[in-house]
C-alpha cells in the first residue's frame, strides 16, 4: 500500500522539527523522516565509559531526533549575522523577525529565560554581537523530548528511516525512495538532512544537475583552559564568537562553540565512510574546572576543487590515522616542535576531559596553512584572555565542520525542482 502526504521532510533537526510545527499546526499530513534515533534512545557509548569511539552506524550524537546539536550544550545564537545565509535570501527585516519567533517556541518548549549580552573588537579581533540562550547538555534533550510528544500525535514520525532517493517527475518532486525500497509519496518534499546528511544531499543534487556553490572548508582543532582565564567573557557573553584575519595568510579564523565547564567529546561523522571528529559539550551547572572551544580556519577553494567534505574527511582522518581517534598536544609542545606524551601531559596544569585522546603531534594532521592560523589567534586572543596561550593549553584535533553545498534557492526556500524546498 502506498500512503501519500501532503509534505515529506527529510531529516529530523531543528529545521525539520520546525518545519513540522508549522505544517501540522496548519493541518497538512506530514510525514518527518530521520535515519537516526529518538532523543531517549540516543546514547554515546564514549560518553558511558567506552575507551575508543566505536563508530555507531548511524552515530547517535549526530543523528536522531534533535538533529546534530540534541546533545550539544544546546546553544541558541539569536542572530541574523552567524550561522547560515538566511539572510541574504529574505532580507534583514524578516530574518530577525523569524529569529526572535523560533526563541519564543523554544521557550514554549521549555527553554530557560536568561539571555547573555553583546559586545564589539579589541586589538586585532572582531567580537561579534550575538543574544544567546543557553540550554545546558542536561537541559537540551528534554526540550526536544517535549517538541517530539507535541508532534507525534500531530504527524508521522519515522526514525530508523534512510532515504536513498529523490524522486522527481516532469520537473516536481514527488516522492522519496527509502535504503529498503519503499516509495514514500507527497504533495511537498523539504530536505533538511544537516550536517550529517550534506555528503547525501550534494550526490543528490549533482545527480538531479541542481545548481551547486561550494561552501568553505572550516577545519581547526578544540582548545581546552582553564575555567577561570575565560571567566570574565563568559560570565557576560558565555559565548564569544570573536573573528581574526591571520596575519600570514589573511584566512578567516574564528572561535565557534564555547562551552564554560563542559567537556571535549569525540563524534563520527557517520554514513558509509566515517571518520572520528572532536566536539565539544557543555551544562548549566559546570561538570569540570575547563573551558573548551573550536577555532576554526575558514577556506574559500576555487575551480577545479569541488570536495569540501572529502577534504575535511582526509584531514580528520589523517588524525585518526596517528591517533585512532583524537589527538591532543599542549601548546608549548607544539611551538616547541615535539610531540606531547602522557608524561608531558601529566605535568600539565590543565587535566584533559576527554581522557582517551592520544598524546601527539597535530603538526602531522594539519596543513602548516591551518596551524599558523590558529598559532596566531591564540596569541591575538591571549592579549583579550592572558593565559589563553599558555604552554599548559590543550589542542585536540581534528575539528571539521561539514557543510552542505548551497543549493540555488528562492525566498521561500525552493529548489530548481518545483514543490521542493530545502533548508
Amino acid at each position: 500500500m502506498t500512503k501519500n502526504y501532503d509534505a515529506i521532510i527529510v531529516g529530523a533537526g531543528p529545521a525539520g522539527i520546525f518545519a513540522s510545527l508549522e505544517l501540522s499546526d496548519a493541518g497538512l499530513n506530514v510525514l518527518l523522516l530521520d535515519k537516526g534515533r529518538e532523543i531517549d534512545a540516543r546514547v554515546c557509548p564514549v560518553q558511558k565509559g567506552s575507551e575508543r569511539c566505536v563508530l555507531c552506524s548511524p552515530c547517535h550524537l549526530v543523528s536522531g531526533f534533535g538533529g546534530a546539536g540534541a546533545l550539544s550544550d544546546g546553544k541558541l545564537t539569536l542572530s541574523t549575522e552567524v550561522g547560515g545565509r538566511l539572510q541574504e535570501l529574505i532580507g534583514l527585516g524578516q530574518a530577525e523577525a523569524l529569529v526572535d519567533y523560533v526563541d519564543s517556541i523554544y521557550l514554549k518548549f521549555g527553554a530557560p529565560k536568561k539571555v547573555y549580552g553583546t559586545g564589539r573588537g579589541i586589538a586585532e579581533l572582531e567580537l561579534i554581537p550575538v543574544r544567546l540562550r543557553h540550554l545546558g547538555t542536561e537541559h537540551c534533550p528534554q526540550v526536544l523530548k517535549a517538541m517530539h510528544d507535541y508532534l507525534s500525535s500531530k504527524l508521522d514520525i519515522r526514525l530508523g528511516t534512510t532515504i536513498k532517493d529523490i524522486v522527481v517527475e516532469d520537473g516536481k518532486a514527488k516522492a522519496v525512495e527509502t535504503s529498503k525500497g519503499e516509495r514514500l509519496h507527497c504533495q511537498y518534499l523539504i530536505l533538511a538532512p544537516g550536517r550529517e546528511g550534506s555528503e547525501w544531499l550534494s550526490n543528490e543534487a549533482k545527480r538531479l544537475k541542481l545548481s551547486l556553490n561550494s561552501n568553505p572548508v572550516d577545519v581547526g582543532c578544540r582548545v581546552e583552559v582553564p575555567m577561570v582565564i575565560m571567566e570574565k567573557l563568559t560570565s557576560v557573553l558565555y559565548e564569544s564568537k570573536l573573528v581574526f584575519y591571520s596575519r600570514s595568510f589573511n584566512d578567516r579564523v574564528r572561535t565557534f562553540c564555547m562551552c564554560p565547564g563542559g567537556e571535549v567529546i569525540m563524534e563520527s561523522t557517520g554514513g558509509s565512510d566515517p571518520v572520528i571528529t572532536v566536539n565539544g559539550i557543555g551544562y548549566t551547572k559546570p561538570k569540570t574546572k575547563n573551558t573548551n572551544f573550536a577555532i576554526l580556519v575558514g577556506t574559500s577553494f576555487t575551480e577545479p576543487f569541488h570536495e569540501p567534505i572529502a577534504y575535511g574527511k582526509y584531514l580528520a582522518r589523517l588524525a585518526n590515522i596517528l591517533s585512532g581517534g583524537v589527538l591532543v598536544q599542549k601548546f608549548g609542545d607544539l611551538m616547541r616542535g615535539r610531540r606531547s606524551t602522557q608524561a608531558r601531559l601529566e605535568h600539565s596544569l590543565v587535566e584533559p576531559s576527554l581522557k582517551v585522546a592520544t598524546p601527539g603531534d597535530l603538526s602531522f594532521a594539519l596543513p602548516f596553512r591551518y596551524l599558523k592560523g590558529i598559532v596566531e589567534m591564540l596569541q591575538t586572543m591571549d592579549k583579550l584572555v592572558p593565559g589563553v596561550a599558555s604552554p599548559h593549553t590543550l589542542l585536540y584535533g581534528i575539528e571539521v565542520k561539514f557543510y552542505s553545498s548551497q543549493l540555488k534557492l528562492t525566498p521561500c526556500l525552493e529548489t530548481e525542482i518545483s514543490n521542493m524546498f530545502a533548508a
